[in-house]
């Protein structure tokens, strides 16, 4: 009798340990399909690039960063490499009008890499003084002072002219085209011809747009200039 009552004790003490192991199976099953779609969906976006990988890209053609670095950068980033200490660094921002450039003060190799990782649109120089200048390029304003004195009008050879202040200061920032100065003049209301020779202030990126796409239309055709010199 005692042997019977053991027997089913043991079958049931066996049934629950199988059920019990099943069940722990499932729940560290569950935990580690929980834990990879943790590791899965966590942020992947790449650290700030520290210096030991930028001096890798160096050496690595075919690091898909490598695209970013022209032959100029990377021998800037060699010589970079071999300076011991600090460096007096200079920003200068070129807008499509004007050029803007301030002191960064004294900056390590590190501390620049910083700065250019920072901004990748950087591209880095050194001057014949050994300073560094860090340059921007930004292809969408005009810089502070262009927007406060920028005109644009035309120069004594029928170019069509940034200056920087009034025309008859004569400080040309960029020449663009030559004016048709006759078929302008036929074409367009006295009033906005007097207006360019007199100059057209331009204070932001859309009037500086709109001003060169309506003169655009005036454009003397250099073929055109070719042919009348033979």
């Amino acid at each position: 009798m005692w042997r019977k009552r053991w027997k089913r004790w043991r079958r049931a003490i066996w049934t629950c340990s199988l059920f019990i192991g099943i069940g722990l199976l499932a729940f560290s099953g569950n935990q580690l399909t929980e834990r990879m779609k943790e590791l899965l969906t966590q942020d992947t976006h790449p650290a700030p690039i520290a210096l030991e990988t930028l001096l890798q890209l160096q050496i690595d053609p075919q690091a898909e960063q490598q695209a970013d670095f022209t032959e100029e950068q990377q021998q800037f980033m060699k010589t970079l490499n071999e300076y011991q200490g600090q460096m007096q660094v200079h920003l200068r921002t070129v807008y499509v009008c004007g050029v803007e450039e301030k002191s960064l003060g004294l900056h390590s190799a590190d501390g620049i890499y910083a700065l250019m990782n920072q901004n990748p649109a950087l591209r880095g120089s050194f001057d014949s003084e050994g300073e560094v200048w860090l340059e921007e390029a930004v292809a969408d304003d005009l810089s502070p002072s262009c927007k406060e004195q920028a005109y644009i009008s035309v120069d004594q050879q029928g170019n069509l002219t940034l200056f920087d202040g009034p025309p008859e200061k004569d400080k040309v920032i960029q020449t663009f085209f030559q004016l048709d100065i006759g078929s302008m003049e036929s074409s367009l209301p006295v009033d906005v011809v007097r207006q360019l020779q007199h100059g057209i202030r331009v204070q932001d990126i859309e009037e500086y747009n709109s001003v060169l796409s309506t003169f655009s239309d005036y454009a003397r055709d250099l073929a055109e200039d070719v042919m009348k010199a033979h």
